[in-house]
């Protein structure tokens, strides 16, 4: 093969071979340190960002195992064919390089323009799945070689770098006799005559197949991994638009359209899922009826999402549609239990459900597989007695009873949904709760009484999102 060195120009020497084998010994220990990440410390491959980092992972090892070869081909040079005594790497027939080896992916060539003759290494008709017998081609026969969509540009490749002296850096693909597609990457130089003529062209093609596959699939999975942040950041929008368009539109103490019973202060407070970007079915409600009685609920749509988010306004709409026409809260929850029992989405709810007479100072409540409210007097508190009551959606047919409570000026109810104590259910989240009686009993509102609750669990990291209702009783 001629010299790509042009006769104006001298051989540049080699690195000093200690400072290539600190490379070499620095490149591995990466190497190991990469492939033990990829092994062991990644997720799985069961969301788009555990297939993206995999991707990552791969695509490094890969470039770095090409690395550690380079670098082992410039310290001790081009390496001798195998001995036909060393025992052969599988899948491999005596003196051939291993199929997934730097020297396997990497030919030459050379073509002399004077003589019209082209010399080709072993490598090259390996990657080119060309037979070693046959001659190489010449300059005008290589483009045969190349899909066509890439065959112009390797003429202007070869044109520029023959007519005008420019280095030739590029790819293309080329279609093998058996009919597989590879990629190979080409640089190569213009070797000058004496005279400054183009006496002849060198090149170095390398099969990055493998490479770009690689870089493919990091941009697919980092794609994919994009499309499914865009969809859970909308889906977070919408649900949050939509929880915020069907709860009262109140934070704090509540304010009834027509001034509500002056017997009683309500305030409330929703506390969002920690890590989750999805809003959950957790709601709370207060509302005037025209008999002067207050309807007020909470509850919990299992599932997080817009999805959910949308039953829950679906299963708010129906309760209040159904309190103002008279229901009471037993046969209110068995009709509820009926509207999820036929819905399209099976789904399961939990709530509470309370109807208050001002002027009896009665509570009549029933429940449905949700913590039962909580009563605070005179510096204690207690959870009431709850009546049977299963998850909303759980059976067909279910009947629920209703329980009734005579309240006193100053009582303090407290509704909550689950998760309202992080880490902690049942007995023990209600525990924790009615450790907070002494503070309600000098708290001044309703409103004071939610910052209580918010100021004790709310910097808490929490799974679900939760929601607290407190009604004080004048």
């Amino acid at each position: 093969m001629p010299s790509h060195v042009s006769a104006d120009r001298s051989a540049a020497q080699p690195p000093p071979r200690g400072s290539v084998d600190a490379l070499i010994s620095q490149t591995r220990r990466l190497l190991g340190d990469v492939d033990a990440v990829r092994r062991d410390g990644l997720a799985d491959d069961s969301d788009p960002e555990g297939r993206w980092q995999r991707a990552l992972c791969d695509l490094a090892v890969h470039q770095l195992n090409d690395l550690d070869e380079h670098l082992a081909l410039l310290r001790d040079g081009p390496q001798p064919a195998v001995p036909e005594t060393a025992p052969p790497h599988p899948r491999t027939a005596p003196g051939e390089p291993r199929p997934d080896s730097l020297l396997s992916r990497v030919g030459s060539a050379a073509w002399n323009l004077l003589t019209d003759e082209a010399t080709w290494s072993g490598e090259l008709y390996q990657i080119l799945g060309r037979d070693p017998a046959a001659p190489p081609l010449t300059l005008d026969e290589l483009p045969a070689l190349v899909h066509e969509d890439d065959q112009a540009g390797l003429t202007a490749m070869v044109t520029d770098c023959l007519i005008d002296g420019k280095p030739i850096d590029g790819e293309f693909r080329i279609v093998r006799p058996d009919g597989g597609t590879r990629t190979v990457h080409m640089m190569g130089e213009p070797v000058l005559d004496t005279d400054g003529t183009t006496a002849s062209m060198w090149a170095v093609l390398r099969d990055v197949s493998e490479l770009r596959r690689s870089q493919r699939t990091v941009s697919e999975t980092r794609d994919s991994l994009q499309r499914r942040r865009h969809i859970a950041q909308t889906e977070h929008r919408l649900a949050v638009e939509l929880q915020e368009a069907v709860l009262p539109p109140w934070r704090g103490a509540l304010r009834f359209p027509h001034g509500g019973p002056e017997t009683l202060d309500i305030a409330a407070h929703y506390l969002p899922p920690s890590a989750s970007a999805l809003m959950g079915g957790n709601w709370y409600d207060a509302l005037e009826l025209s008999d002067g009685q207050t309807l007020l609920s909470v509850g919990d749509l299992t599932g997080q999402g817009v999805t959910v988010t949308s039953g829950m306004a679906m299963l708010l709409g129906a309760m209040r549609g159904m309190t103002v026409a008279g229901a009471q809260p037993g046969q209110l929850m068995g009709w509820l239990n009926q509207l999820l029992d036929a819905s399209v989405q099976p789904t399961l709810a939990g709530a509470v459900c309370c109807r208050y007479n001002p002027g009896t100072r009665t509570l009549v409540w029933a429940q449905a597989g949700h913590p039962a409210p909580l009563l605070f007097r005179s510096g204690t508190g207690c959870a009431l007695t709850p009546p049977h009551g299963v998850l909303l959606g759980a059976t067909s047919g279910a009947t629920y009873e209703q329980a009734e409570e005579t309240l006193e000026p100053g009582d303090l109810l407290l509704l909550h949904t689950e998760g309202l104590v992080p880490r902690h259910t049942g007995a023990a989240a209600q525990h924790r709760l009615l450790a907070l009686a002494p503070r309600f009993a000098e708290a001044r509102t309703a409103q004071d009484c939610v910052r209580t609750v918010v100021e004790e669990f709310g910097e808490i990291e929490r799974e679900d999102d939760a929601c607290v209702l407190v009604a004080r009783i004048y």
